[in-house]
């Protein structure tokens, strides 16, 4: 681990003197590429500087201990040694953890978030509507800022489908969580006899890309103009505003009505569109892909579920860590934290087991 650690300090040194060449201040593209990388490697090399002084004092302190016949002195010496012991100790497990790979877009300030109803008709749409609802609720806790891009509304007011942007600090580090099939056993307002039903929604979370990291040929787009479909007033039937963007080559499509610019719809739907292209070619290296997130949010049957809300007994189980909460009314409204620190405890086991094997 430590001779890991010190190619890392050695590649940031290098990248430090690499910055600082005009030819390279000169070259934007570059010179971004290296910031990057800087950033990701500035924590854990300053961890194992601060580990390699602890050591050193550490050093230092065992031999002045050996050199002193003081015995309340030595005491004192002797507290130092285990402090410093205790502190190494838990640098070199923080060091362990700068070693795991990094996501691409780990600290990604902005996501792209898409709820879809699965299996379970109407009710499905319902529980779609119920989890944006838990979402826009924890985003207001975060002091983060949500922005609707595209809705398919169903009859009864549930959601067929949902595009929005959840804007804040480290938003992406916590919401990656909560991308498959989430399932709700529940008596559905539909239902005369009282009886539970089981539905399911699909929830993709992608990062946002900015547009110079991904290569398109403005001729593979194909744009079309149309009238908004949703609430909006007078202007909706009036103007032409809403946007949908096609990518010829993957067939991939984007969505944008919700503003009455044209130009703005036209921005979001780009945006979603370059997220959605970035997450296929990531997903290419994986096994088969036939549709676009397919890996991440599969096909909606039940079971492909991560997680399962059910009402009758107050309890939400996420299926990965195999735990479960018995306060699902407040996990509805958006008190989530609790959940997804559990989810990043077990991520990091699961990688910090992939790395030591």
């Amino acid at each position: 681990m430590l001779e890991k650690m010190a190619a890392m300090e050695r590649r940031y040194e290098e990248l430090t003197s690499l910055m600082a060449q005009p030819e390279v201040i000169a070259d934007y593209e570059r010179w971004h590429s290296l910031n990057r990388e800087y950033s990701l490697l500035e924590e854990g090399v300053s961890k194992y500087r601060e580990f390699k002084r602890v050591c050193q004092e550490l050093e230092d302190t065992r031999d002045m201990l050996n050199n002193r016949a003081d015995t309340e002195l030595s005491d004192l010496i002797q507290q130092e040694i285990q402090e410093l012991d205790s502190k190494s100790s838990k640098l070199k497990e923080e060091l362990r953890l700068c070693l795991l790979p990094r996501e691409v877009n780990p600290g990604s300030n902005s996501v792209i978030m898409e709820i879809r109803a699965g299996t379970g008709g109407e009710e499905a749409s319902l529980f779609a509507a119920d989890l944006f609802q838990m979402y826009t609720r924890y985003a207001q806790s975060k002091r983060w800022h949500v922005e609707v891009i595209d809705i398919s509304e169903s009859s009864r007011g549930g959601f067929k489908e949902i595009v929005f942007e959840v804007k804040g600090k480290e938003v992406f580090n916590r919401l990656k969580f909560e991308r498959g099939v989430h399932r709700v056993q529940r008596v559905p307002v539909t239902e005369a006899g009282g009886r539970i039903h089981t539905s399911t929604a699909t929830v993709a979370v992608l990062p946002e890309v900015e547009e110079k990291e991904v290569k398109i040929n403005p001729n593979d787009l194909k744009i079309d103009i149309f009238h908004s479909g949703g609430a909006g007033g007078q202007n909706v039937n009036k103007v032409a505003t809403a946007v949908r963007i096609t990518h010829l080559p993957t067939g991939v499509v984007a969505v944008c009505q919700d503003e009455r610019s044209q130009l703005q719809n036209r921005l979001k739907a780009m945006r979603v569109l370059l997220a959605r292209l970035v997450d296929i070619e990531q997903r290419k290296q994986q096994d088969e892909v036939t549709q676009e997130r397919r890996e991440q949010v599969g096909t909606g049957e039940r079971a492909e579920k991560i997680r399962t809300y059910n009402f009758p007994q107050n309890r939400v189980t996420d299926h990965r860590v195999g735990l479960a909460f018995h306060n699902l009314s407040a996990i509805m409204e958006g008190e989530i934290d609790d959940l997804l620190d559990a989810l990043a405890s077990w991520e990091q086991s699961k990688r910090l087991e992939e790395i030591c094997r």
